[in-house]
C-alpha cells in the first residue's frame, strides 16, 4: 500500500525515536551529599539525560525530589539518629556567626566530618558495591556529584567508565585542578563578587584575593588529606586502582552550575569547564498545588516567598527570631507563602500567610504575582529568582551563602540582613524598600533577560558532552596538559630557576673579568722616591 510522504516521514521520525531509545546509554549518578539543594542540581542534570533517553542509575543518602521513570535510584538512607545528628549539625552552624566566609569554612570543616563520613559508607554498602562487582553492570558514563569528595572517583575506575563531575558552583579553586582551569587570583576575584564593568581589580581586590587563594590552598591541603583517607578505606582492598593523585586525573568534564557571562567574574575557562547554571528550572513550569494556586491568584497586592532552604528549618532558628519575622510579615498587604515544616507548631496564624512543610520553589517563583524571594542566598535558590526575574531579600547562614548575597546586592538585585541578629524595624524595612523601590525588579528583570540568552539551553549543553564524553570514550583530547604536570612545571618554576642560575652565572664571570681588566690596565706601579 502506498503511503502519504508525510505519513512516511512521521514513519522514519517514530523509528529513529525507537531507534535512539533502544541504544540509550548507562550512565551512574554518584550524588550521596547530604545537602537537599545539592541533590537538586545533581538530579536535576541526570533527569536530562534520562528524558534524553539513556539508562540512569543514582546513588543517594537523601530521597530525591527531582525524579524520571528512566532512573533507579539506589538509596542508603540515613537511620533516625543519623537524621538526628544531620539536624543538629546544621542548627549548630546556623547559630554561629558566618559573615566571614573563610571563617566558617574553618568551622563547618570540623561540624562536616559526619557527612564526609557518611558518603563514604553510603559508598561501602552491599547494593552499592555490587554495581561494580556485578560484572553484567555496564556503564558508559559516572556522573560524580562534588561535594569535596573526590575519593568518589575511584568509583568510576571500578566501574571502567569515563566521569564528569557535577558541581554546585563555579569554577573554583577546589575544582580548577580537576581539569587545568587556570587560577588567575589577579584578575578574577575569589569571594567579593564581579568586576565592575569597565574596570580592573583594584588592590584592594588582588590583595583580598592572594590572600583567599592562599587560605584556599590550605583548606584543599586538608581536604586532600581526608580524600586520601577514604579513598584507601573505600577502596583500599583492590590493588589495581591508581594512586590518589593519579586518580584525579581521570577527569573528563567538570559541570559547572554557573553562567559566567551574566553572572561573572569573566574568566578564563578549559574546554573541560562546561557551565550549566539554571539546569533546574523548567523550560515550563509545572501548575502548581490547587491551595497554592488559589493563594496566589488571589493575591491582589502581590505575594512574597520566604524559604531558607532544605537544610536549616524553622526548629533551627531562635524563637525570638521566629517571632520577629512573623511580627513582620503578618501585618504586610502582600500575601506570604512560608516554608515551615512543623505544621501543628506554626509561629503564629494570619489571613496572609499560608505555611507549607515542602514548596516546588521554581514553580511558585515563576508566578506573576510573586513580588520579593526572602531567601538564604543558595546558590539554587539565587539562580531560580535570577531567571525568573523576582528581586530578594537574604538572610545567609554559612559556607557560601554570605559571599552570593554580597554578590547578589552589589548587583541591584535586592538586600541582605543578617538572620543571628536580625530586628523588627530593618527587617520590615527592607521589605518595603524592595517591595516599593522598581529598581530592583527592573534590575534583576533584565539579568534574567542575559541569563537565558545563551547559544544552548543548560540542558541541552548537559546533553550534548554528555554524550560527546561517550562518543569520545572520555574526550582525553580536550584535557589539559596541566593535569600531567606537577607544579614546578605547570608554573615554569624550573626554568625560572635556569634564568636565574644563568644570570648568577653570568654576573659572576663579569665580576671576575672586570677585576682582571682592572688589575691588568688600571693598576700602576708606584714609583720609587728619590733620595
Amino acid at each position: 500500500m502506498v503511503r502519504k510522504p508525510s505519513e512516511l516521514f512521521l514513519l522514519v521520525i517514530a523509528f529513529a525515536a525507537f531507534m535512539g531509545d533502544s541504544q540509550g546509554a548507562n550512565i551512574l549518578g554518584l550524588f550521596p551529599s547530604l545537602s537537599p539543594s545539592h541533590l537538586i542540581i545533581q538530579m536535576s542534570t541526570a533527569k536530562v539525560l534520562a528524558e534524553r533517553g539513556h539508562n540512569v542509575t543514582v546513588v543517594t543518602v537523601l530521597k530525591p525530589v527531582v525524579n524520571h521513570k528512566n532512573i533507579t535510584v539506589v538509596q542508603v538512607p540515613l537511620t533516625k539518629e543519623e537524621a538526628q545528628q544531620m539536624s543538629d549539625t546544621v542548627g549548630a552552624m546556623s547559630k554561629s556567626d558566618n559573615s566571614n566566609m573563610i571563617l566558617s569554612l574553618i568551622r563547618m570543616s570540623g561540624q562536616m566530618d559526619f557527612m564526609f563520613s557518611k558518603m563514604a559508607e553510603a559508598l561501602k554498602h552491599d547494593r552499592v558495591r555490587d554495581l561494580y562487582l556485578n560484572k553484567d553492570n555496564k556503564f558508559d558514563l559516572v556522573l560524580s556529584g562534588y561535594f569535596m569528595n573526590d575519593f568518589q572517583l575511584g568509583f568510576a575506575k571500578k566501574v571502567n567508565a569515563p566521569v564528569i563531575v557535577v558541581a554546585t558552583m563555579p569554577p573554583n579553586q577546589l575544582l580548577n585542578p580537576l581539569i587545568g582551569n587556570p587560577l588567575e587570583v589577579s584578575y578574577v576575584p575569589s569571594i567579593d563578587g564581579s568586576v565592575e564593568k569597565g574596570k580592573g581589580m583594584t588592590f584592594r581586590q588582588r590583595l583580598s584575593g592572594y590572600v583567599t587563594s592562599v587560605f584556599f590552598e590550605f583548606f584543599n591541603f586538608l581536604t586532600v588529606r581526608r580524600n586520601q583517607r577514604y579513598y584507601k578505606e573505600v577502596f583500599g582492598d583492590d590493588g589495581t586502582l591508581p594512586e590518589y593523585f593519579e586518580l584525579l586525573k581521570n577527569t573528563s568534564l567538570i559541570f559547572f552550575a554557573s553562567h559566567a557571562a551574566s553572572e561573572g567574574p569573566i574568566r578564563p575557562n578549559v574546554p573541560a569547564a562546561v557551565e550549566i547554571g539554571g539546569i533546574q528550572v523548567k523550560d515550563t513550569p509545572d501548575p502548581l498545588p490547587q491551595n497554592m494556586a488559589e493563594f496566589l491568584g488571589n493575591a491582589t497586592d502581590g505575594a512574597v516567598l520566604l524559604s531558607l532552604g532544605s537544610n536549616v528549618q524553622g526548629k533551627h532558628l531562635k524563637p525570638d527570631t521566629v517571632a520577629k519575622i512573623f511580627n513582620v510579615l503578618s501585618k504586610l498587604k502582600q500575601r506570604v507563602i512560608w516554608k515551615w515544616e512543623d505544621l501543628e507548631n506554626t509561629p503564629g496564624k494570619s489571613d496572609n500567610i499560608l505555611y507549607s512543610k515542602w514548596l516546588p520553589q521554581d514553580d511558585i517563583l515563576a508566578h506573576p504575582n510573586i513580588k520579593l524571594f526572602i531567601n538564604h542566598a543558595g546558590k539554587g535558590g539565587i539562580t531560580e529568582a535570577q531567571y525568573h526575574g523576582k528581586p530578594m531579600l537574604s538572610l545567609p547562614v554559612f559556607g557560601d551563602q554570605p559571599g552570593n548575597a554580597d554578590a547578589m546586592v552589589k548587583k541591584g538585585f535586592g538586600l541582605t540582613q543578617s538572620l543571628l541578629t536580625l530586628e523588627e524595624q530593618p527587617f520590615r524595612e527592607a521589605i518595603l524598600e524592595i517591595l516599593s523601590n522598581p529598581e530592583y525588579t527592573q534590575k534583576v528583570a533584565s539579568f534574567s533577560t542575559l541569563y537565558r540568552d545563551r547559544p544552548m539551553t543548560a540542558r541541552e549543553s548537559v546533553v550534548y558532552w554528555a554524550e560527546y564524553v561517550i562518543r569520545h570514550k572520555g574526550a582525553a583530547h580536550l584535557q589539559s596538559p596541566v593535569v600531567h604536570m606537577n607544579y614546578i612545571a605547570a608554573n615554569n618554576l624550573d626554568i625560572y630557576a635556569i634564568f636565574v642560575v644563568v644570570l648568577v652565572i653570568f654576573v659572576l664571570l663579569l665580576t671576575k673579568l672586570v677585576k682582571i681588566i682592572y688589575k691588568k690596565f688600571a693598576a700602576k706601579p708606584k714609583k720609587q722616591k728619590k733620595h
